[in-house]
């Protein structure tokens, strides 16, 4: 099963006081005019403390809604008519997954139309308790279990097996392949120091893919990438922040502001799964690496740990939606 939408749409985070319009331009035709929902009970004393996620096309316009409740509760997952069966009510629920994930909830629960139940069956949820009916149409709860995002800034996890000696290397093709490697190792947390998410590595097919399997596997990955230069990143179309504009929970960018940080010549990737590779110039394809080695993972961890609370987020990404 693929979480990646097939059309061009992102997922962002919502407020209720500041997109109350947008909400109700998705919810009201979905539940009010196609299912017969009463207005009075579409909108209820819960929608101002949810936690809010719309789903926006490539015009910023709304299609498609969810939230999250007080009562760590999914509802009001709405997609508009023509944009039905391309992916947008997949990632509205990974990102909701997501965030109750961030919020540190073992378990979310929903009320399924009986008619959806398969679809929500596809991300684990199991079905519990007798049908019944909620504004006029057929339900049955469903709930499932979750494991907590790591937080940030907690150390690496132990070693999950033997150490393994870096193995050295001077040229693109065993960086490639050593980068798909790690990444797919990664259990919750990889972190990528670049100067512009390097083109010729980070856009290259696999490693896209790496990271999209990341992201989806349901472990509430996260990947935090510090880039030194965000405006030579986007000179041309990159397939990562392709990705990332799908995937926003499982992206976090930043760009240092310190002149120490900004002149770091190396470029480094590590894991929370003892993983490491690291060039000591960015420009070149020289270094080493080792999918298990944790005193240099852990200190490559450290240092990047110590940049990113003095990085800002990429404003040059905003117009992505990242």
């Amino acid at each position: 099963m693929s979480l990646l939408p097939s059309a061009e749409f992102r997922i962002d985070p919502a407020s209720y006081q500041a997109d109350l319009a947008d909400l109700r331009a998705v919810r009201e035709p979905v539940f009010v005019i196609e299912q017969n929902v009463p207005l009075e009970l579409e909108w209820d004393e819960l929608d101002p403390l949810c936690h809010h996620v719309i789903a926006r096309d490539n015009q910023h316009r709304p299609i498609g809604t969810g939230r999250l409740t007080p009562e760590h509760t999914i509802g009001r997952m709405a997609v508009l008519r023509d944009w039905r069966g391309k992916g947008v009510g997949d990632a509205l629920l990974q990102a909701l997954i997501e965030q109750a994930r961030a919020l540190g909830w073992t378990e979310v629960s929903l009320h399924a139309q009986v008619g959806a139940i398969g679809f929500y069956e596809k991300f684990g949820f199991a079905p519990y308790g007798d049908e019944y009916e909620e504004a006029g149409i057929q339900h049955r709860n469903m709930r499932l279990a979750l494991e907590p995002r790591q937080l940030a800034g907690r150390p690496p996890a132990a070693a999950r097996g033997p150490s393994e000696k870096p193995v050295e290397f001077d040229h693109i093709d065993p960086v490639i392949d050593a980068t798909a490697r790690l990444i797919g190792g990664a259990r919750r947390e990889l972190v990528v120091y670049t100067r512009d998410l390097e083109h010729a590595l980070y856009a290259r097919p696999s490693i896209v893919e790496a990271f999209k399997q990341f992201a989806i596997s349901g472990r509430g990955g996260v990947a935090r990438i510090l880039v030194q230069d965000p405006v030579l990143a986007q000179r041309q179309p990159h397939p990562l922040l392709a990705l990332a504009q799908r995937l926003p929970t499982a992206f976090q960018f930043r760009t240092p502001v310190d002149p120490e940080d900004l002149q770091y010549a190396s470029v480094y990737l590590a894991t929370d799964h003892d993983g490491y590779l690291f060039r000591t110039l960015g420009s070149r394809f020289e270094g080493d690496w080792s999918p298990a080695l944790p005193s240099r993972a852990r200190q490559l961890n450290d240092h990047f740990g110590r940049v990113w609370e003095r990085c800002r987020p990429c404003t040059e990404f905003r117009a992505l939606g990242l």
